[in-house]
C-alpha cells in the first residue's frame, strides 16, 4: 500500500463522522457528501506530513467548506409547499412559528437549525452536538474564542426559546452550558430518522427497489384513510416496496415534514397539501407508514415542511 493509499484508508475511518458533522450543518443529504468530498480533495492536495491530528484537520476542513457552502446557498425551490396549521393550507409562517410546533428539543432542533446565521450553525453543532473546543472552532469562524462561545450562546439560546416545558424545566442552566444531554439525544435521533427518510425518499424517487428495502423493516405495515387501499393494510417489505417503488411522480412532489411532532413527508404542489405519511421507526428503519389524505383530518394536522 502506497501513502495514498494508506491516506484513503484513514480518511474513511473518519467518513462517517465527518459526514455527520456536515449533514447536521447542511440539513442535505446530498450536500453533505459534497462536502466530505470536497473535504478529502483537500487532504489529497495537501502534505499528509504537515497533518498532525487527522481527526481535528479534517473536522476543520469540512467546517470550513459547510460555512463557505452555508453562505453562498441560494434559494434552490422558487415555488414551494407551504407550512399548513389547524384549519389552514399555504399561510407562510415565520421561524419562530414554525419552531413553537415542535414540542420536543429535538424537533426544535431541526426547525431552529434553519435559521441561525452559519457562524452561528457551526458553533452549536460542532460544540453542542461534537464536543469541539471552542478553541478548535474560533479559526474555522474567524472570530477569537469569547465571540465564538457568543454565537453558541445565542444559538442555544434560539433553540430554548422555541421548545416548551421540557427545557423550561431545567431553567437553572444558563445560555453558556450545552443543552441537556436528553436533548441533544433527541435531536441526534430526529436527525437519524431524517436521513432514513430522505434515502426513503431518494429511493422511491428512483424507483430502486433494493434500495428501499434497505430502510424498511421486515414487517413494516402501511395503513391508508384513501384511495384504493383505504381501510385496508399493506404488510411486509417486498409488498410495501412494490408499492412505493410506482409512485416515482408523487414521490417528485413530496417533501420531509414534521406532522403534529413527527417525522413524516407532505405531498402537494401549488401551496396545497394533498396527503401527508407519519412513519414509525425501530432500530434506523421504518416499521409503519400512515397515509392520510382527507380534508377533514388534513386540516386538523401541524404541518412543518423541513427540506427546502
Amino acid at each position: 500500500m502506497d501513502e495514498r493509499d494508506f491516506l484513503a484508508a484513514r480518511f474513511e475511518d473518519h467518513r462517517l463522522r465527518l459526514r455527520a458533522v456536515a449533514y447536521r450543518m447542511l440539513g442535505s443529504q446530498a450536500e453533505a457528501d459534497d462536502a466530505v468530498q470536497e473535504t478529502w480533495l483537500r487532504l489529497n492536495r495537501s502534505d499528509p506530513g504537515t497533518v498532525d491530528n487527522l481527526g481535528g484537520w479534517l473536522t476543520t476542513v469540512v467546517g470550513r467548506v459547510c460555512l463557505n457552502m452555508l453562505r453562498t446557498r441560494t434559494r434552490r425551490r422558487e415555488e414551494s409547499l407551504e407550512v399548513v396549521g389547524p384549519a389552514e393550507v399555504g399561510g407562510v409562517q415565520d421561524p419562530e412559528q414554525e419552531a413553537l410546533l415542535a414540542d420536543s428539543v429535538g424537533v426544535a432542533l431541526l426547525v431552529v437549525l434553519e435559521t441561525l446565521t452559519p457562524a452561528e450553525r457551526l458553533a452549536f453543532v460542532l460544540h453542542d452536538l461534537f464536543s469541539v473546543p471552542f478553541e478548535e472552532i474560533a479559526p474555522i469562524v474567524g472570530r477569537n474564542q469569547l465571540a465564538t462561545r457568543q454565537l453558541a450562546s445565542r444559538a442555544r439560546r434560539r433553540v430554548r426559546g422555541a421548545v416548551d416545558s421540557s427545557v423550561d424545566a431545567a431553567g437553572s442552566l444558563s445560555a453558556e452550558e450545552p443543552l441537556p444531554t436528553g436533548g441533544v439525544d433527541a435531536a441526534i435521533e430526529l436527525i437519524r430518522q431524517r436521513e432514513v427518510v430522505e434515502a426513503f425518499l431518494a429511493a422511491a424517487r428512483g424507483g430502486d427497489l433494493e434500495a428501499l428495502v434497505a430502510v424498511l423493516d421486515p414487517e413494516v405495515v402501511v395503513r391508508t384513510d384513501g384511495g384504493p387501499w383505504a381501510g385496508r393494510e399493506l404488510r411486509g417489505v417486498r409488498v410495501v416496496a412494490d408499492g412505493a417503488a410506482t409512485f416515482v411522480q408523487v414521490a417528485e412532489l413530496t417533501r420531509v415534514a414534521l406532522v403534529d411532532g413527527a417525522l413524516g413527508v407532505a405531498a402537494g404542489q401549488g401551496g396545497t397539501i394533498g396527503s401527508v405519511a407519519v412513519f414509525t421507526f425501530a432500530a434506523d428503519r421504518i416499521v409503519a407508514l400512515d397515509i392520510i389524505s382527507a380534508a377533514e383530518r388534513l386540516t386538523g394536522l401541524e404541518i412543518v415542511l423541513l427540506d427546502r
